[in-house]
């Protein structure tokens, strides 16, 4: 007899709402396993939202992927950080909360057997998951998620937005309601000048429960078949101490990279290239792994003529009296993600709905050779967020802890290179308005000399960075290539087993992925308890109208030329 009802594999985003919604029913027996560590309240890394660099690349934090060399990347392999710990990537990701467009929604649902993922019907399940302030029918109140809005006092954030009117772009009072297209102040998952990650917002309630168990420090080498039918997982500790544990069913929350990892080591996938490897093949799926996504940023530098930046703030010296601050004050620079305002753009006249998402910091990072020498700069994130590019993830050998191979193919093809120099001279436009001339000290990244299509692309080809928006590699469908089925979140030919997190989007939403991970993970905790979904909630949004629509000219791009 299983022991559990639900084991659920993986403390990330949609792990932990996945915990706290299973177990309000207090007959369902749930084991959450964590290859990471406790998010202790004490961690000033993951709880200060200005420190979030900080976690990123340490290994008690961070898996530490990386990306094969990527061909169109000047053979570079990428960093591909990924949250180690419980709330996975949610305790130390940059903390804007963005729901992507609602016709990412449409987009899937427009996909056989998609129905009901349209905007109509995921909408209730991200009100469900929110505590905003913003009181409208498209925001929720009262939810986990307590979001706050970014205050953006700082004098460059005024610049920067009225920047944007003066190159002709729209303003919008939410990203997440009626219009995303446009500029505006940003949500924040922060409560009380605190990181506020899954783990917080989910998964610390419901460890009180009597039917959750929660164990960190421990690793899915596999999941136990009998025929088709999961029966448990195969476990790891720290010492490489094995162990099986039963469950009624096992749902596989560990992310877009270990997800299709962990199905592929337990002879779920692609069947030549599994036994290739010495795996037993439980079921022939080959689309596990594939359908690879991600967004690629850059950040467009200037130098800031006035002492108003933060940059004084990246200063080891005042690293105290900001703690302090922070600690004590609840105030201070050591409050905020910085993250406080940017917006979404259609980057030429055939695009329907935004392609590009750009973010606004009062600060310039030390990111190129070419990066602001002095203490004052400001930079502006930048890249595609809804590129045709498809990579995979591989597993390498049957051994667990083998990292697997993991592709995006950024930049192989027309649409992505089109729209990546068409973001780079969005983002040229905007910073160059006369709203900035008080404080432009001049273009540092990339800098003057940084001017055909072919300069940027080599630019961008030599310092793009992963945006750690991953997604797709398990995508939901009933196609051939799918992975999930979208009614129940069920592996194909398979019982017993489901995925549930950002694997499973078919296309990547058009922002940050927080949001989203946690709506699927509400929406799919209704299909596991076979409770009835929320009923469709059916809001007017905006939708461009382009009623003469002309080819794309990234040579001649010019936002007053985007209606």
């Amino acid at each position: 007899m299983a022991q559990y009802d639900y084991v659920i594999v993986g403390a990330g985003s949609a792990g932990c709402v996945l915990a706290n919604r299973l177990t309000a029913d207090r007959g369902v027996r749930v084991l959450v396993l964590e290859a990471g560590r406790p998010d202790h309240k004490a961690d000033v890394l993951i709880h200060m939202p200005a420190a979030l660099p900080f976690p990123m690349g340490r290994a008690m934090y961070d898996w530490r992927h990386q990306t094969e060399p990527e061909p169109h990347l000047r053979g570079r392999k990428l960093k591909v950080p990924a949250g180690r710990l419980l709330g996975g990537s949610s305790s130390m990701n940059g903390m804007i909360f963005q729901r992507g467009n609602p016709m990412d929604y449409e987009r899937w649902a427009a996909e056989p057997g998609m129905q009901d993922w349209d905007y109509a019907h995921v909408l209730p399940y991200f009100r469900r998951s929110e505590d905003s302030l913003t009181d409208t029918p498209f925001r929720g109140r009262g939810g986990p998620v307590t979001l706050e809005r970014g205050r953006a006092a700082n004098p460059l954030f005024g610049a920067f937005l009225q920047a944007t009117v003066e190159a002709g772009y729209p303003t919008t009072e939410d990203v997440n309601g009626y219009r995303q297209e446009g500029f505006g102040r940003f949500d924040r998952n922060i409560r009380s000048t605190r990181r506020w990650s899954a783990a917080r917002a989910y998964l610390h309630p419901a460890m009180r429960r009597p039917n959750l168990e929660v164990r960190t420090g421990v690793t899915v080498t596999r999941v136990l078949f009998d025929g088709t039918r999961a029966t448990g997982v195969e476990i790891a500790d720290r010492r490489g101490n094995r162990e099986q544990i039963m469950g009624g069913e096992t749902v596989i929350s560990a992310g877009t990279i270990k997800s299709p990892q962990i199905l592929q080591l337990s002879g779920i996938g692609d069947a030549d290239r599994l036994a290739a490897l010495g795996v037993p093949v439980v079921h022939h799926l080959p689309g596990v792994g594939e359908n690879l996504q991600d967004h690629l940023e850059v950040m467009v530098q200037h130098s800031c003529t006035q002492p108003v930046s933060l940059g004084p703030t990246s200063s080891l010296k005042n690293a105290p009296w900001i703690g302090f601050q922070w600690l004590f004050l609840h105030s201070g620079p050591g409050a905020t993600n910085h993250f406080e305002a940017g917006g979404f753009v259609r980057s030429n006249p055939d695009v329907t709905y935004p392609n590009v998402m750009l973010q606004f910091l009062p600060i310039a990072s030390r990111s190129y050779e070419s990066s602001p020498s002095d203490r004052h700069g400001y930079q502006l994130h930048v890249g595609p967020v809804c590129s045709d590019a498809r990579g995979h993830v591989r597993i390498r050998s049957a051994n667990p802890a083998a990292a697997p191979a993991v592709r995006f193919n950024f930049l192989s093809t027309e649409q992505d290179r089109r729209e990546w120099i068409e973001s780079v001279r969005i983002a040229r436009e905007i910073l160059g308005q006369s709203a900035f001339a008080q404080y432009d000290g001049g273009e540092a990244a990339p800098g003057p000399a940084v001017q055909t299509d072919e300069q940027v692309l080599a630019w961008v080809a030599e310092h793009a960075v992963s945006a750690m928006h991953y997604a797709g590699s398990c995508r939901m469908g009933t196609g051939g290539d799918a992975v999930v089925d979208p009614a129940s979140m069920r592996v194909h030919g398979t019982d017993g087993l489901r995925v549930v997190d950002a694997s499973i989007m078919p296309n990547v939403t058009n922002a940050n992925t927080f949001a989203p991970v946690v709506m699927i993970a509400e929406k799919a905790a209704d299909m596991i308890l076979g409770r009835t979904p929320l009923p469709a909630q059916h809001e007017p949004y905006h939708q461009h109208r382009n009623t003469q629509p002309q080819p794309a000219q990234p040579t001649e791009l010019s936002a007053r030329h985007i209606a």
